[in-house]
């Protein structure tokens, strides 16, 4: 029987073929923003670089591990704060595998258990604020939720990198009553500046009493002044103080005797 014969290529055809599905399968490539998690027969082996990796197949075997930051949107929950005030807050956690070793042998699903233990961390630290602080501080709130989770997460192989507060909506009654104790507060600034210009402006005043007081003239000047600005307005009317001294003048003007012709 030749080599050739079309008998010997059937029989030698699925060979091929198995052994080329065996070569592929050998063939891992890691991407650079990945690393794997080798098996063999079961048990952990190493951890495999990016690049071309060559395995056995069947009784070896690879998990992926994405290494780049991972966002984890932790949904908006009701917390009371620590002065009995309720508040709705959702918050955002940054993180990545540090460790692909000990995110795939530790924990099943690192990604869900970082976001309920930030849910967690997240209401046990606003728990035991008041709300202006809860208000104010969105940045120490962050840290602190951040210092819990990542203290928590370091056995699992994963970094905290940060948490963002996102949003703290307030109940419609409460954002009322802050609404008037803003508006008090700026009522209460207004009067204060009001009141420290009228105790500069009495002694302003006063200074320039004392000045016009030193000169005889000047306070004549001062009222012709005011009569000039005021006659600039003609529904203003000008009444005119006469001295007593001009009055008892004409008084006795009137009293003397007329001559007889």
């Amino acid at each position: 029987m030749s080599p050739m014969d079309p008998e010997v290529l059937v029989c030698l055809f699925p060979a091929g073929f198995i052994g080329l599905l065996f070569l592929l399968s050998s063939v891992k490539i890691i991407m650079e923003y990945e690393r794997a998690v080798l098996f063999t027969l079961g048990k952990y082996s190493r951890v495999l670089n990016p690049g071309l990796n060559i395995i056995f197949p069947i009784i070896q075997g690879v998990r992926k591990v994405d290494i780049r930051i991972k966002t984890v949107d932790i949904p908006k929950q009701e917390v009371m704060t620590s002065d009995n005030v309720p508040v709705s807050v959702n918050a955002v956690v940054y993180m990545r595998v540090e460790n692909p070793q000990k995110a795939v042998l530790k924990i099943q699903d690192y990604v869900y258990a970082v976001a309920q233990y930030g849910q967690t961390a997240l209401r046990d630290v606003i728990g035991n604020k008041e709300l202006d602080f809860v208000l104010t501080q969105r940045e120490a709130i962050a840290n602190e939720i951040k210092e819990l989770v990542d203290r928590e997460t370091e056995d699992w192989g994963i970094d905290i990198t940060a948490i963002k507060i996102q949003d703290i909506s307030l109940p419609i009654d409460m954002k009322r009553i802050m609404a008037r104790q803003a508006e008090a507060e700026r009522e209460k600034r207004a009067n204060i500046i009001k009141a420290e210009g009228e105790v500069i402006s009495s002694v302003n005043l006063r200074k320039a009493a004392d000045t016009l007081s030193q000169s005889p003239g000047a306070m004549h000047l001062r009222t012709l002044q005011t009569i000039v600005d005021i006659s600039s307005d003609p529904s203003n009317k000008i009444i005119l103080a006469v001295p007593m001294e001009v009055l008892r003048a004409f008084e006795g003007l009137s009293k003397v005797p007329k001559k007889k012709a």
